[in-house]
């Protein structure tokens, strides 16, 4: 069964009482007879298993762009696999 709060408007008291979903809300204070608001609690989520934390395993960098790669444009121009330069000596 959930479990409710509630904060009385007049004299600022909370308490809490458990109901069905299907019951009516209170609507009278227990200490002082005074209309009472519902309050609105976070609720408790628990992700399990892999992939929630930036520690996880990953295939690539979620900031790296498609087709690129850590060589610069520049040096990989300039020569060729093996050592050769594209620049004749003479």
């Amino acid at each position: 069964m959930p479990l409710y709060e509630y904060q009385c408007r007049a004299c600022g008291v909370r308490f809490e009482r458990q109901q069905h979903i299907n019951d009516e809300p209170v609507k009278i204070c227990p200490e002082c007879g005074g209309e009472v608001a519902r309050l609105i609690q976070p609720v408790g989520i628990i992700f399990k298993g892999s992939g929630f934390y930036v520690t996880d395993h990953r295939a690539k960098s979620s900031t790296a762009k498609p087709g690129s790669t850590k060589k610069s444009a520049g040096a990989s121009a300039e020569s060729k696999p093996g050592g050769e330069s594209n620049e004749k000596s003479d």
